[in-house]
């Protein structure tokens, strides 16, 4: 099999020394005679599993000792729901700082369903014709329970996360599913991060929440148990089976970020990879990056081809010399290459050289 280099927005590469570990736990694991898929999360050693991925994620990301960390199922699109039906109170309002596809999806779910979604739209066009984020719009409306802000639009390219409003004592609830663990942050901020780990952590099938504990133990009577924070919470997030293999490659990969000197070690290669990628683009009138430097992701770069009559044939070639989920997002199209922690230097190598070679053959 020859190797890909695998540019989708997720599920997401993953590391090899991770992989490999996997496969030699996925038939066998610690000589109990039964694959990690198969063994009860009730049992001696998937609990060991869980405390250590719990262990390590703190350590990471150095958590307060008064926030609860929750291994639910659901999703992304599950905590677009669970977060009004944990917080917002019955005809309650809320704050939502839209910046591109995925906030205004946790915006639209709110106030279709459970309550009053006060919607600001942050996002514009500068005098440059790109796509900024405008900060003085992210403000806390009077008599709001939370405000909810989507840290990486996966689909727009847009990061936000060096210019985070302040909003006092209305807590704030950020959604980091494809930048968590790619630079450190300081979890005292929110009230509330919430991530899948189909981006940096593991497969999909999996939200981890990592919540302060005053947040907990607010829910809806109507709120179901598997998304209650206060249940899952009591129950050590077994209050159901959770989705055991998907927690197992967390904790790999917990593993591993700490064997490479933790978030900060991945900080500074994803700072290099961005800026290959993005200075080769910059310097280019065949690719165009419509985001304002200033909000520019480090790990969704967001593109187009001047002449997006080449669109299928630059997939198309890309894809035959192994760089594969190139293909823009339905909502924006053109081009996005996400560029996690999983991927290395010599993937973002390998596409600029694609990028100057089309470009020569086609300018």
């Amino acid at each position: 099999m020859s190797k890909v280099w695998n540019f989708y927005a997720g599920p997401c590469m993953l590391p090899d020394e991770v992989m490999e570990e996997a496969q030699r736990d996925f038939r066998d694991f610690q000589n109990t005679g039964m694959g990690v898929v198969e063994i009860s999360h009730r049992s001696a050693e998937f609990s060991e599993i869980a405390s250590k991925a719990e262990s390590l994620l703190r350590e990471l990301l150095h958590i307060p000792t008064n926030y609860r960390v929750l291994f639910e199922q659901g999703g992304g699109r599950g905590q677009f729901a669970a977060i009004p039906l944990n917080l917002l109170p019955e005809n309650g309002q809320a704050d939502y700082f839209v910046t591109g596809h995925w906030s205004n999806c946790a915006a639209k779910e709110c106030a279709e369903k459970y309550g009053k979604a006060i919607i600001h739209e942050c996002t514009y066009l500068n005098s440059d014709g790109q796509y900024d984020v405008d900060f003085s719009k992210m403000t806390v409306t009077p008599g709001s329970t939370y405000a909810y802000i989507c840290i990486n639009e996966t689909v727009n390219g847009i990061e936000t996360l060096e210019n985070l409003p302040d909003t006092g004592n209305v807590p704030l609830i950020a959604d980091m599913s494809s930048n968590i663990m790619t630079r450190p942050i300081d979890v005292s901020k929110f009230g509330a991060i919430i991530f899948g780990l189909q981006k940096n952590v593991g497969p999909s099938g999996m939200t981890i929440t990592i919540v302060r504990e005053d947040l907990v133990g607010h829910a809806r009577k109507y709120c179901p148990s598997v998304l209650d924070w206060a249940v899952l919470d009591k129950y050590g997030s077994m209050f159901n089976t959770p989705c055991t293999f998907a927690w197992y490659m967390a904790y790999l990969n917990f593993k591993w970020i700490k064997s490479l000197g933790g978030v900060e070690e991945l900080e500074r290669r994803n700072i290099e990879k961005a800026k290959m990628l993005y200075n080769y683009i910059d310097g280019s009138d065949f690719y165009v990056s419509k985001i304002s430097k200033n909000v520019r992701s480090r790990v969704n770069c967001v593109f187009t081809l001047k002449d997006e009559t080449l669109n299928n044939e630059f997939i198309a070639q890309s894809k035959a010399l192994g760089l594969v989920g190139l293909k823009g997002h339905k909502v924006l199209g053109g081009m996005r290459a996400s560029i996690y922690n999983a991927m290395p230097i010599e993937g973002v190598k390998a596409l600029v050289d694609f990028l100057k070679d089309f470009e020569q053959r086609y300018k």
